[in-house]
């Protein structure tokens, strides 16, 4: 009884607050309109909201877990590690009715299966369009012919601090659930583990683990930001991605002839005492930026006159310039200043070569001859890892010497051609996950790139 008895004396407790008060005296009194309004914009958006179902394989390194019964174990031949199916869950808008839905792109950042559920039970498979980490931005893509999704859609408005705000979600897997409060304060900027957020709209509408990627609407049901983050240090202080900002995302992943210009730096966010900036790890050889003369350890302190700071966008700062034909980057170097001119048209027409070594640090080859041959290869199709420098993104990602990359987003590799075709989409869209063959076993791991600029 007293699982029944909470939520009742809470949805009680609530609706005082939004009746008539000649109510509470006894009096009759019809429903206020504010309130019908908002039973008919959550009837109607719910229709739009879906619950993410996610799984992703995670190494468990603890005996207990090692041990466990599930059901979902795996493990490599030959291996010591053990990596276990977890399930995610989630929140996501759906935004055109041919099923195009916004999400968080900490959800599928190492998604394998994709699921999303209606509020009406239907399911659909669906797969990453785009991902952009420094947003928490990702864009889906349901499986199905159907172009007559339910959707939301987007009107141009001005978010207001201290207007009512409503969200609907999937808290704890609870779909569709409503909560209500008002938006708090608009732009803020935040760190949650280790992790920036910029321009953030918040809310004290209540949000809790699995509303990430559900909608924050106003009273008249204009979306007005995605769900994105908790603040765990206190209760009632949520945060939305607003719209706008997701909107500028989405019209790039739905380009066709959507370009990531690259100026070939590995780069670190750092802060001293006096200021942030960027520090310049590596430099892919015979990039733009070895041709203008950048040099490991560079600090870049401005772009296009902008200041590194902590809540700047990096890929967005860059993407910019593209109507330019020229932006400038600033930097210090052994303590002196320096400024340094780029031509938008080198960084817009420039592809790393070769994609495997530059990029994730590794060396790939056709399944063929000695390669075949040394690691005993039955496989004809996809690329098998040959080399991983020590240190590299290859290496971050799990990748061994022997391993078979058959698939990148899902897109089958036959040879080293495809593998280039394939890793130069995803780098274009921020998302590349490979599938990989080792012995007998296959697993995913995604390939993080968002520290090239």
């Amino acid at each position: 009884m007293k699982a029944l008895f909470l939520p009742l004396c809470v949805l009680f407790f609530g609706t005082l607050f939004l009746v008539d008060p000649q109510m509470a005296l006894g009096q009759r009194s019809p429903r206020v309109q504010q309130d019908d309004g908002v039973a008919d914009v959550v009837e109607m958006a719910s229709k739009a909201i879906v619950n993410i179902r996610t799984e992703e394989l995670l190494k468990t390194e603890s005996e207990e877990k090692k041990t466990s019964s599930s059901l979902f174990k795996r493990y490599f031949s030959g291996e010591d590690e053990v990596e276990e199916l977890v399930e995610n869950i989630g929140s996501g808008v759906v935004l055109d009715p041919k099923g195009i839905v916004v999400t968080n792109e900490h959800l599928i950042a190492r998604a394998i299966n994709i699921r999303v559920k209606f509020i009406n039970g239907k399911e659909y498979e669906a797969y990453v369009l785009g991902s952009d980490p420094e947003y928490d931005v990702a864009l889906l893509k349901i499986v199905s012919d159907r172009t007559d999704f339910p959707h939301l859609s987007i009107t141009d408005r001005k978010v207001r601090v201290g207007e009512r705000a409503i969200v609907i979600g999937n808290p704890y897997g609870l779909s569709s659930s409503v909560s209500l409060g008002v938006v708090s304060a608009l732009g803020r900027n935040l760190r949650i583990d280790n992790k920036v957020y910029a321009n953030l709209i918040q809310t004290d509408a209540a949000i809790n683990p699995g509303n990430s990627g559900g909608a924050l609407l106003a009273v008249d049901g204009a979306p007005m930001g995605i769900v994105t983050a908790i603040y765990g240090e206190g209760k009632g202080i949520g945060f939305a991605i607003p719209m706008d900002d997701v909107m500028t995302i989405l019209s790039e992943f739905t380009e066709s002839k959507l370009t990531r210009p690259i100026l070939g730096l590995f780069i670190a966010r750092q802060k001293d005492e006096k200021r942030n900036y960027l520090l310049v790890n590596r430099i892919i050889p015979e990039s733009p930026a070895e041709k203008y003369g950048f040099k490991t350890g560079d600090r870049i302190t401005e772009i296009n006159r902008k200041v590194i700071r902590e809540s700047l966008k990096l890929q967005v700062a860059i993407r910019s310039v593209k109507s330019r034909d020229t932006f400038q980057l600033r930097l210090t170097r052994a303590g002196k200043k320096y400024s340094v001119s780029i031509k938008v048209s080198d960084i817009e027409e420039y592809t790393p070569q070769p994609v495997d070594r530059v990029l994730c640090g590794m060396k790939v080859s056709n399944i063929s001859g000695y390669p075949k041959f040394k690691y005993r290869l039955r496989d004809k199709d996809g690329v098998v890892v040959v080399k991983v420098l020590s240190g590299s993104i290859a290496m971050k990602s799990g990748l061994k010497k022997g391993d078979v990359i058959v698939k990148i987003n899902n897109n089958p590799v036959k040879n080293q051609k495809d593998f280039d075709t394939f890793m130069i989409e995803g780098l274009k869209r921020n998302y590349i996950l490979y599938q990989v063959k080792r012995d007998d076993s296959l697993f995913f791991t995604p390939v993080k790139l968002d520290t090239l600029l």
